[in-house]
C-alpha cells in the first residue's frame, strides 16, 4: 500500500530541472540589470524605463495592435467554429488544416509575401479607390497590416484554445434548448453558447496577446517599431535597460496569465445554482414573455 501511495522520485527531478531551465535565465537577467560593475546594486535600469525614448509609444502601439488582433481573431474564428459544429461537422478537419497552416510557414516567408503585395498594390491600383486602402493599412500611427499578419500567426493558437472549449460543451444541445425556449439563433449563440466558452475565449485572447507582445520578425522586416522591436533596438546602446524592460514585460505577462486564469475559473456551483433559482423565481412570477412572443 505504501508502495502505491509513494510518489516516484523522477517526477520531482523533472520538476526541478524544468524549474531550473526557466528560472536560471530569468535570475541571470535580473542580476545583470541590478549589478553594475564598480557601482554594485542599483535600480537605475528599472527607474529609467518610463523616461526612455520610444517606450510609451511602442508599448501603446503594441497594446492597440494586440486589442485589434484579438477582436479580429474572435470575429473570424468563433462564428466559423460554431457554424461548423452546428451545420457542417465534416468541414472541421478542413478548418483545422487551414488554421494550422501558419505553423509550417516561416515568418520570413509571410513577410516576403506581404511586402510583395504591398509593393504590387500601389503600382497597379494607383487609379482605383483601393490605392487609398493600401496606403491606410501601412499608416505608421496604426499599421493595420501588422494586425492582419498577427491574426494569421495567431490562428493556430486561438483555434486550439477555442476548439478544446467547444469539445467540452455540447453546442448543438445548448442551441436547440435555447431555440425551444423561443430564442433566435444569434441570441442562442450570444447568450447561451458564448458564456459557456468564457475560459476558452480568455485563453485564446491571452495566447494572442502574448504572441503580439513578443513578435519581432514581422514588425522589424516591415519597418515598424512595436514593443519587441523597440527592445532589440534599445539593447544596442542601453543593454541593461533593454534587459530590464524584457524582465518587466515577462512579469506583466505572467500577471496577465494569472488574471486570465482567475477570470476563466468556473464559478462556485452553489452560488450559481442559487442565482439561477432566484432568476427562475423571478421569471415564474413575471408574465411569460416567450408565450407572448410566440403568440
Amino acid at each position: 500500500m505504501a508502495r502505491l501511495t509513494r510518489k516516484p522520485l523522477w517526477r520531482g527531478a523533472v520538476g526541478l530541472l524544468a524549474g531550473l531551465y526557466f528560472l536560471v535565465p530569468v535570475a541571470a537577467s535580473v542580476i545583470f540589470t541590478v549589478d553594475v560593475p564598480g557601482q554594485g546594486f542599483t535600480l537605475d535600469a528599472y527607474s529609467g524605463i518610463l523616461s526612455a525614448d520610444g517606450f510609451t509609444d511602442s508599448l501603446l502601439l503594441t497594446l492597440e495592435l494586440a486589442a485589434a488582433t484579438i477582436v479580429l481573431v474572435m470575429v473570424l474564428l468563433v462564428p466559423a467554429l460554431v457554424a461548423v459544429r452546428l451545420g457542417a461537422p465534416r468541414l472541421r478537419p478542413l478548418l483545422e488544416i487551414i488554421c494550422s497552416l501558419p505553423l509550417v510557414v516561416p515568418s520570413v516567408a509571410l513577410v516576403s509575401g506581404y511586402s510583395s503585395v504591398l509593393r504590387w498594390g500601389p503600382e497597379h491600383l494607383s487609379r482605383t479607390p483601393l490605392f487609398q486602402t493600401f496606403t491606410a493599412v501601412q499608416d505608421k500611427r496604426f499599421p493595420f497590416v501588422l494586425v492582419l499578419a498577427y491574426t494569421v500567426m495567431a490562428l493556430p493558437l486561438a483555434y486550439r484554445a477555442l476548439d478544446s472549449g467547444l469539445r467540452a460543451v455540447d453546442v448543438r444541445v445548448l442551441v436547440e434548448a435555447a431555440r425551444s425556449c423561443g430564442a433566435s439563433a444569434p441570441r442562442a449563440v450570444l447568450q447561451v453558447v458564448l458564456p459557456n466558452l468564457r475560459g476558452a475565449l480568455l485563453n485564446a485572447s491571452f495566447l494572442t496577446l502574448a504572441l503580439v507582445l513578443g513578435e519581432y520578425t514581422v514588425g522589424a522586416l516591415l519597418g515598424y517599431q512595436p514593443f519587441a522591436v523597440w527592445i532589440v533596438n534599445t539593447g544596442g546602446n542601453q543593454a541593461q535597460l533593454s534587459v530590464a524592460v524584457s524582465v518587466l514585460s515577462l512579469v506583466v505577462t505572467w500577471m496577465l496569465l494569472l488574471v486570465f486564469a482567475a477570470l476563466g475559473r468556473p464559478r462556485d456551483r452553489s452560488r450559481s445554482l442559487s442565482r439561477s433559482s432566484r432568476r427562475a423565481g423571478r421569471d415564474a412570477a413575471a408574465p411569460a414573455p416567450i408565450a407572448q412572443e410566440v403568440a
